[in-house]
């Protein structure tokens, strides 16, 4: 019988313990990693159904998480993984109909995320910092990024520390290096804010604040060579990029 457990957060749980048993490098991200860092129960304005797992992996790990996923029941996808392994894998639960993503070393979709040396920092999730610029580096926002962002910002301090805390000074250096990744992040904040109208945000005052927070912060962080250079061009010139669907 099939130790895949059919409740997506269950198996995002036995997963992780599988995965620290056998010292892999490997780490949850997306909604159900931001459901296991809130500090209690999510507000009922930041619940929502989770369909698939989302995890992180070093460069280094890619043999070890690959061995993992298949002790523990997953089937590769063998043509993507050999293509793309070195970036990106993926895994399916045939029996509950779920894909599992695994990025390795970094998290790219319309900007790309580094996570080299961050990977093992928490236990259960990459750090908060990179947890929000994930959601966040969506150019065209929709719901459930929306919820998940304001979930972190809601719930968790901003602080130039990483664990428990938004690691603002992280954020801050990896937007003051790269214009494209920098203009969608700043814009989103807005974004969210806006959005946060619609939901009933148990405590709108603190979560303005920490965006206000970051938003000062990644303003004043002084901008590289490149950053300044590609901020000349502005919107003339695509600053992100258009991730392809894989089925």
């Amino acid at each position: 019988m099939s130790r895949i457990e059919p409740d997506v957060v269950a198996e995002g749980k036995r997963l992780l313990a599988a995965a620290s048993n056998q010292s892999v490098p490997l780490r949850l991200l997306g909604g159900v990693a931001i459901g296991l860092r809130a500090p209690g129960e999510l507000a009922p304005a930041f619940r929502r159904s989770y369909a698939d797992l989302d995890f992180a992996t070093s460069r280094k790990g890619v043999g070890a998480t690959t061995a993992l996923f298949r002790e523990e029941g997953y089937e590769p996808q063998v043509a993507f993984n050999a293509l793309h392994g070195g970036d990106r894998l993926l895994f399916f639960d045939t029996g509950n109909e779920r894909q599992l993503d695994v990025f390795v070393g970094a998290f790219s979709m319309c900007h790309k995320i580094p996570l080299d040396g961050r990977i093992e920092i928490d236990e259960i999730s990459i750090p908060l910092a990179e947890l929000l610029l994930t959601k966040l580096q969506v150019v065209q926002l929709n719901e459930k990024d929306v919820r998940d962002a304001l979930a972190i910002l809601h719930d968790h301090p901003v602080a130039d520390a990483d664990g428990e805390t938004l690691n603002v000074r992280r954020v801050a250096e990896l937007c003051s290096c790269d214009w494209g990744l920098w203009r969608t992040i700043t814009q989103n904040l807005r974004v969210c804010r806006d959005f946060a109208d619609s939901y009933d945000v148990p405590d709108r005052q603190t979560l303005d604040a920490r965006i206000d927070s970051l938003l000062e912060r990644i303003e004043a962080e002084p901008k590289s060579r490149s950053w300044r250079l590609r901020a000349k061009v502005g919107d003339r010139k695509r600053w992100y990029d258009l991730p392809e669907e894989v089925a």
